[in-house]
């Protein structure tokens, strides 16, 4: 009787993992590569085009401002020694300034770029992870694994279908202008 009852309980033990192998074998699993979803989805062409309108033109001013006060800066060294102690001082001083806000307008710029960097990637992935679980869900995957993964066959990865999908939802969606990042007009 002892031992009926131990191999019951050793049939029933290999049952069960048979049964959670089976089931583990049935799950449907795909990969996904995020990085070429970011680099080739035209979410994300369309969010750098847009990123480069609205800071462009700054950009170029800052480059305009950065040659003027080199040029300046060269004709002061080429100039200083014919100059007056007073006005060498005065020049000295204008381009120390002119220096210091030329920096801070720099790192500014830098900082609203990143800043609207952050938000346009935020909104990007939001787009690609919402089209990754559609797609997933409308072809009956269990798991989709994106990064992390050391090797997956071609016939688990579905970043070709997925960047389809995003260039066909791209295509039929208007392209919205980005709103630039200006300071609100003074109230008069």
């Amino acid at each position: 009787m002892r031992i009926t009852s131990l191999t019951l309980v050793a049939f029933g033990l290999a049952a069960m993992a048979l049964t959670s192998a089976a089931h583990a074998q049935s799950q449907k699993i795909a990969v996904v590569d995020s990085q070429r979803l970011l680099a080739e989805a035209p979410q994300a062409r369309a969010a750098s085009q847009a990123l480069e309108a609205e800071f462009g033109p700054r950009q170029k001013t800052l480059e305009a401002q950065k040659k003027d006060f080199e040029t300046r800066g060269q004709k002061f060294e080429r100039d200083q020694a014919t100059m007056a102690e007073a006005e060498r001082t005065k020049t000295q001083r204008e381009l120390r300034d002119a220096q210091l806000g030329l920096e801070r307008r720099a790192k500014e710029f830098q900082e609203d770029v990143q800043l609207r960097q952050n938000e346009e990637l935020q909104r990007v992935q939001k787009s690609i992870y919402e089209s990754v679980r559609v797609y997933a869900k409308s072809q009956g995957f269990d798991i989709v694994l994106a990064g992390g993964v050391i090797y997956n066959s071609e016939t688990v990865d579905i970043t070709s279908q997925v960047l389809a999908n995003l260039q066909s939802k791209a295509a039929a969606a208007p392209v919205a202008p980005a709103a630039p990042a200006a300071a609100p007009a003074p109230k008069k």
